[in-house]
């Protein structure tokens, strides 16, 4: 039964995914988006990670979405009479990109054995060791604060120059 579920989370993230990229309106984009991140939750629920799947929730799906809503509003991005990019160059060039994308994670992830990025993890059996001495709530924020610290400041750094920059272009309109 949670392998019907899955599929039924996957597909619709998929679909939520694709209805992001082909939308015209950002804010019809922007639902999609959310759809995305719920059905991504949803598979964390599967996993068990009801953890990641709340946080999933409230942060992405809820603050985050909320923010490129302010800077969609702002920017008044509702009314573009542009004409979009439908021909069948700009669809060519998204199935090449997404087959180059697809082999490089293909090849990335080739041999986990000797592939250096899977050294750090534990395992399934060393996870139950971690989850057992720190909780989840550890294991996850263990590494985050600690190994990963610069990326996660930078992440916050980036959405802070992204609203002040959306906010200077909006100002220089009114």
């Amino acid at each position: 039964m949670a392998d019907l579920f899955f599929y039924i989370f996957a597909a619709i993230a998929l679909g939520g995914g694709i209805g992001v990229v082909l939308q015209k309106n950002p804010i019809g984009s922007l639902l999609f988006m959310v759809v995305t991140l719920a059905a991504i939750a949803g598979i964390y629920v599967l996993m068990e990670a009801h953890f990641l799947a709340a946080i999933q929730v409230m942060v992405y799906a809820g603050a985050i979405m909320v923010l490129f809503l302010f800077v969609i509003m702002l920017l008044n991005l509702g009314h573009d009479y542009r004409a979009d990019l439908k021909s069948g160059l700009g669809f060519f060039a998204a199935f090449a990109v997404s087959g180059l994308l697809a082999g490089l994670l293909a090849r990335q992830f080739r041999g986990v054995e000797e592939n250096p990025i899977y050294q750090h993890f534990p395992g399934p059996e060393g996870m139950d060791q971690l989850l057992a001495e720190q909780g989840i709530i550890g294991a996850i924020a263990q590494p985050l604060f600690t190994d990963y610290v610069v990326a996660f400041e930078l992440t916050g750094i980036l959405l802070l120059v992204a609203l002040v920059g959306a906010i200077a272009i909006a100002k220089r309109r009114v």
